[in-house]
């Protein structure tokens, strides 16, 4: 993702070195655009309804998803697991070192 000069990041190109850049910098048109490109457009909506930009959405427990966002239990669940927490999990190991 490219910045962009208002600070978002460009979605077209999500991908830098095989990995998606560290979310603490998006912002919240950043986080709902993700979920729309992996395919989630319903749902995008919430996180713009509640404001997670990148920094809270690294913030979030399983819980906030499953109840915090009124999203559907299934769809809550995958995007927990196959996208808030990797993207979490890939934050911690870029900032460790």
């Amino acid at each position: 993702m490219d910045n962009k000069e208002n600070g978002s990041m460009d979605t077209k190109n999500p991908v830098e070195n095989g990995q998606l850049p560290d979310p603490a910098h998006w912002v919240v048109s950043d986080v709902v655009n993700y979920f729309k490109a992996v395919g989630f457009d319903e749902q995008a909506c919430a996180f713009q309804d509640q404001e997670i930009d990148g920094k809270s959405l690294l913030l979030m427990t399983r819980n906030d998803v499953l109840t915090g966002l009124s999203i559907k239990l299934g769809p809550a669940l995958k995007m927990y697991e196959y996208h808030v927490k990797p993207l979490q999990t890939q934050h911690l190991k870029k900032n460790t070192w």
